[in-house]
């Protein structure tokens, strides 16, 4: 989903995420090779919570003899064309502190940034970020590892939401290639490429804040130490570490760790 660099990640189990410190090696084509490029992930999942609410009112909030109002349309997706191609390669941090979340291991401190000039509100972002690692479909769900939002130093990794040129010239500087297109993860950083966070994957057909969530279980599982698998068989969810966007091999399209039972849904691991 986005290359990886740096020094290898901390973690309480080794989970992977995309965005910490250190010699994180880079992910792509299913090998694990230094400054190499994910693609973009094409399996989704709820980014705020998890989970959609049905639209239109309850029954009780809709007056008697008045017929139910109908759902308002999603709005559709910006254009790409409205994706800037590049920005000033300054951020702006998301003035927000979290509880933590979790119950095992230490707890990773995570910064929300956002590059200026984009349409992408810091806080906002940042309260979907953390609703996603809050989930109890995702990686706190074993007990070894915990997250808290932090809107100052010190801090574990950054969550960097960026243009695709100032992605390229952040990943370029370690010898990566994202080509203007895919998410990258290196030092400290795990680098959102901004048309993927706007526009999703072109092999994703579901809801933005799905993919959004996926894009962050899969990079923080490599921030934690995790690393790719494939599909255990037909029929049975993608694992989150999976390269979806490759193709899904039979299994079907995921974007959690763990079930809501609490089952991991992984894979055999790809050499």
């Amino acid at each position: 989903m986005s290359p990886h660099r740096g020094r290898p990640p901390v973690t309480a189990r080794t989970a992977g995420a995309v965005v910490l410190a250190g010699a994180a090696l880079l992910y792509w084509n299913g090998t694990r090779t230094p400054g190499a490029a994910d693609p973009p992930d094409r399996s989704g999942t709820p980014a705020a919570g998890g989970t959609a609410s049905p639209g239109g009112p309850s029954p009780a909030a809709v007056p008697p003899g008045s017929a139910p109002a109908p759902a308002s349309p999603a709005a559709p997706p910006p254009s790409p064309a409205a994706i800037p191609a590049t920005g000033p390669g300054t951020f702006v941090t998301a003035k927000a502190d979290g509880r933590v979340v979790g119950h095992g291991g230490r707890v990773r401190r995570y910064m929300v940034v956002v590059e200026n000039g984009i349409d992408v509100n810091p806080e906002k972002a940042a309260a979907e970020i953390a609703d996603v690692l809050a989930d109890p479909r995702g990686w706190t769900r074993d007990g070894t590892e915990s997250f808290r939002l932090a809107g100052s130093e010190p801090y574990d990794f950054v969550v960097r939401i960026a243009t695709p040129g100032t992605v390229d010239a952040i990943c370029g500087r370690a010898g990566l290639d994202t080509r203007g297109e895919v998410n990258c993860s290196v030092g400290s950083d795990v680098v959102v490429n901004l048309k993927r966070w706007k526009l999703g994957s072109p092999e994703f057909d579901g809801p933005i804040g799905e993919y959004r969530a996926l894009i962050v279980n899969h990079e923080v599982g490599h921030r934690i130490g995790r690393g790719h698998e494939t599909c255990p068989g037909p029929g049975r969810p993608a694992p989150v570490m999976m390269q979806q966007i490759k193709g899904l091999k039979g299994c079907v399209a995921n974007a959690w760790p763990h079930d809501r039972a609490g089952t991991y849904l992984g894979g055999p691991p790809v050499p």
